[in-house]
């Protein structure tokens, strides 16, 4: 079983994430009162986009020690919180999770708080780099010689 903080190539799963968290001594159940499950999916589509598939990428001893960053950020704004990351590399197809963030409190509103907090954090300052591959939707939608085309392109351009 992977630890509270850990970068994987392969299926994630939210039991062993939960497990994580809430095996810790510092976090385990008997202090908790609210578990939340947070898992990021791959989008079929993007910005009006189909998505192929992602590749993720990143430096994985420095994305641990952020993530233990973001740990004790969450655990100075709600005390008794705690989380844990886990976040996949390598190439996902739509539906695959790419991350799974738990996060346990004494109360549920921390427990929310927290996970939202969590995300936002890794997006903000986690070295992970993401490529989105679609399907080429646009292309030439006029003929070269078109004087209609031409004329919407010069309004465009000048107002």
């Amino acid at each position: 079983m992977a630890g509270r903080f850990a970068v994987a190539h392969e299926v994630l799963d939210p039991h062993e994430v939960v497990a994580a968290l809430l095996g810790s001594p510092s976090t385990g159940a008997g202090a908790q009162g609210a578990v939340i499950t947070f898992s990021g999916l791959v989008r079929a589509a993007n910005q009006g986009h189909q998505v192929l598939r992602l590749e993720y990428e990143g430096y994985e001893p420095m994305i641990v020690k952020v993530f233990e960053q973001i740990d004790r950020e969450i655990a100075a704004a709600w005390p008794g919180a705690a989380c844990a990351i886990h976040h996949r590399v390598g190439t996902l197809a739509p539906g695959d999770t790419s991350i799974i963030i738990v996060t346990a409190s004494p109360h549920r509103g921390a427990a929310y708080a927290a996970s939202r907090y969590a995300i936002e954090r890794v997006k903000q300052i986690a070295p992970i780099w993401k490529h989105e591959y679609f399907v080429w939707i646009e292309g030439a939608v006029a003929a070269a010689d078109d004087e209609g085309a031409r004329a919407r392109a010069m309004e465009t351009a000048c107002g």
